[in-house]
């Protein structure tokens, strides 16, 4: 049985594979501010995605997209924001992402694009 922060570093890293997998550039992993953490910050096109990764090793306590309530979404985007004016990034689209992994055999991956807005 692994902890939950093993479990967590472990989601991340396969979701950044799968990410690039799919075109992105990745710009951050585990990036904070004063305000809070996003696990990954990617581009693809033009667009900036802010992603949060959730991971569980069994559906037990409902699917992992539950955990990113209204207050989480919240503190995502304030953070983001931080993000987008500390590194003078403007006039670019932005999104927020879930993505969910289930430690199971093979490892399932689920991407939830747009899954909030600010």
């Amino acid at each position: 049985m692994i902890n939950n922060v093993v479990r967590g570093r472990t989601g991340e890293e396969i979701a950044k594979e799968y990410l690039i997998s799919k075109g992105y550039s990745i710009l951050e992993m585990n990036y904070r501010n004063t305000i809070g953490e996003i696990d990954i910050i990617a581009k693809i096109d033009d667009i900036l995605v802010f992603i949060e990764v959730k991971t569980r090793s069994n559906y037990n306590y409902g699917f992992a997209f539950e955990a990113v309530d209204l207050r989480k979404q919240k503190k995502i985007v304030n953070t983001s924001l931080v993000y987008i004016s500390y590194k003078k990034l403007a006039n670019m689209q932005l999104r927020y992402d879930i993505i969910e992994i289930y430690l199971t055999k093979s490892p399932k991956i689920n991407h939830l694009e747009n899954a909030f807005c600010l």
